[in-house]
């Protein structure tokens, strides 16, 4: 080494920080592409026996904002990195004495350095001298001659990778005071839920799990005691969804704790009360063995719920539905008496609202032949063993055969043909009746597609929609892709909806009427005038078709000279200019007098019962008059 460059060497070896440049601006060929510099300066070390590699790293790493240190040997970055550990080690590998691996091998070795990254600067280009780079512990390798803006970038992304390591390990010592901190506040919050898993949090009531374990308790005592008896009682509240839905989840709330304390005060304290879930509540009636006391007790509560909360301003009134249940040697596990209770709940619902119901063992067994059918038309749907029925509808003018109604029919593999009301309402209640109906749609019109091939080009074909589906979100595509696959024109078909079900959502339905009529879809109030809508909403609602009820039908007859309503219906009709179609018509004279009265088409036993597909084509080929 020339002994003119000894004291820059010197220098730069023994100044720790030297000082930023103000002008932070380099030669325009190292602008390129560099990221801004950072805020606060970083150490780094520059290892190299090459004195120009020196000059140009410094030089470039300092106008960078970088505070820079070198060193011109093994040994000699030792000593600098033990008197102030730098941010990051430029290293070369081939220098005399110690060379890059060395160096790198005992800074590894230290935990005081081992965390530095460590960028190898060296003209070694072989794929095994990086791999050994890497190997003692390199962060990074650049081959010489080096570029500088590739320089500039793998130290700014070390000391990124450096800085991030350093905040997690921050953030973990952080996490760690933590946990210690909290360690005895959890041992002491779980305690508290020990307690808090007997109790319901909202009302302070039992849970369930508590009230299940009570009923064993109780169980288990009557195992021992062979005279001891003791009774279950299940409350549902009745229309509590609709209180939920229109005044907020908050008003539900406070009226369960309501309805909790006025039910505290009619059970005794020797008894169990508890809130189950939502809006059930149970009570096990230990020291009541006697049927008549406890029916007593669901009177009173249902008596005492029928008095109006207020909750917020609000004056609130609701019913309750009880299942009573008492104990016998046959049961073994206290969830069954609670089930047992609650299917007795549920055949109170569906006597009336605010009722009770003792069990008795043939609920059980209409429950579970209710579960069958629900789980025979889950594999019913998947076997497709559904299938499409077809009424004929007769023009009462002409006589002819003018359209069918699709209806659906199971096949049962043991049980042969199931008529649709057996099934259809337990679709309804396990969600599986948009399913069924759209079964029912594509396979009447894939039907009907075969009808008009054959040259029933005026035939129309009429579908029933349940309440549930008029609430699909898809339903509008669903139909357009059906009669799209099958080439159908939407005005061959007309869609059925019953007066109930079109009042539940009356907004809804006009604007799904409305779709469906732009589509030229033509749509008809099935069972009409046995709902509840006024004759001011339906004339809001833009139908082309209504069905009378079959109940009106009957009332047709030789011996009859009142039609009933059939000629209001007829009116109403002909003033808001629909067309009216007869269900159930059975016999010659109910067919003289509706003809009589002008109406326009029908259908019943007396043209024909709903039959196959086949049988349907054979009605059609045969071209009867009535």
């Amino acid at each position: 080494m020339t002994s003119n460059l000894k004291p820059f060497l010197t220098a730069l070896i023994i100044l720790n920080y030297p000082m930023i440049a103000h002008n932070r601006n380099i030669v325009p060929e190292m602008t390129d592409n560099i990221v801004s510099t950072p805020c606060l300066p970083k150490d780094i070390l520059i290892v190299d026996d090459t004195i120009e590699n020196l000059r140009l790293l410094s030089r470039m790493l300092t106008e960078q904002g970088y505070a820079v240190r070198v060193a011109t040997s093994g040994k000699m970055t030792l000593k600098v990195v033990q008197t102030l550990p730098p941010d990051l080690i430029l290293l070369d590998i081939m220098m005399p004495g110690m060379n890059g691996y060395q160096v790198c091998q005992k800074l590894q070795k230290n935990s005081e350095t081992s965390q530095i990254p460590i960028i190898f600067l060296s003209a070694l280009n072989n794929v095994l001298d990086k791999v050994k780079g890497f190997n003692v512990g390199g962060a990074d390798y650049i081959m010489k001659p080096f570029q500088v803006e590739e320089v500039l970038a793998r130290v700014q992304n070390q000391l990124a990778i450096k800085a991030a390591q350093t905040e997690i390990s921050q953030l973990n010592n952080q996490l760690e005071q933590k946990v210690r901190e909290r360690t005895q506040q959890l041992i002491v919050a779980n305690e508290r839920l020990r307690e808090m898993a007997m109790y319901d949090s909202l009302t302070g009531l039992v849970n369930r799990s508590e009230f299940l374990t009570q009923i064993e308790r109780s169980l288990q005592n009557a195992k021992e005691h062979p005279h001891y008896q003791f009774t279950v009682l299940f409350l549902n509240c009745d229309r509590f969804k609709v209180i939920n839905d229109s005044l907020g989840h908050l008003i539900g709330d406070k009226l369960l704790q309501e309805i909790a304390n006025r039910l505290r005060g009619i059970v005794e304290e020797n008894n169990i009360l508890a809130r189950l879930n939502g809006d059930e509540f149970a009570i096990l009636l230990g020291t009541i063995s006697d049927l008549d006391r406890a029916i007593k007790v669901a009177k009173t509560i249902i008596n005492s719920i029928k008095q109006p909360f207020h909750c917020n301003n609000y004056e609130i009134f609701i019913n309750i539905s009880i299942g009573i249940v008492k104990s016998n040697h046959d049961y073994q596990q206290p969830e069954h008496l609670l089930r047992d209770a609650n299917t007795a709940m549920y055949r109170a619902k569906s006597l009336g609202k605010g009722k009770y119901q003792v069990f008795t063992p043939k609920m059980y067994e209409k429950a579970h032949q209710l579960l069958k059918i629900e789980t025979d038309l889950h594999r019913a749907i998947k076997e497709k063993e559904l299938t499409v029925y077809y009424q004929p509808i007769v023009n009462l003018t002409t006589g002819n055969i003018v359209g069918f109604e699709a209806l659906v029919r199971w096949l049962h593999p043991q049980k042969g043909l199931i008529p649709p009301g057996s099934f259809l309402p337990v679709a309804e209640e396990a969600g599986l009746i948009c399913s069924i109906g759209s079964l029912v749609m594509e396979e009447a019109c894939h039907q009907l597609a075969q009808w008009q091939k054959q040259g029933f080009d005026s035939l129309k074909i009429a579908i029933n929609l349940a309440a549930q589906q008029l609430s699909q979100t898809d339903l509008i595509t669903e139909i357009d892709c059906i009669l799209t696959k099958n080439q159908i024109h939407p005005t061959a078909i007309k869609l059925e909806i019953t007066e109930s079900s079109m009042m539940q959502d009356l907004q809804s339905t006009k604007l799904l009427i409305q779709q469906l009529q732009e589509r030229g879809i033509q749509l008809s109030i099935d069972d009409f005038g046995t709902g509840y809508s006024s004759l001011s909403q339906v004339q809001n609602v833009p139908v082309n078709t209504l069905k009378i009820d079959r109940c009106f039908i009957k009332q047709l007859n030789q011996t009859s000279k009142n039609p009933g309503l059939v000629p209001v219906i007829l009116s109403i009709a002909k003033v808001m200019n629909m067309d009216v179609v007869a269900e159930g018509i059975e016999t010659t004279e109910q067919l003289s007098q509706l003809r009589e009265l002008d109406c326009h088409f029908g259908q019943g036993f007396l043209f024909s019962k709903p039959v196959n597909a086949e049988e349907a084509s054979k009605l059609l080929r045969q071209n009867p008059r009535w």
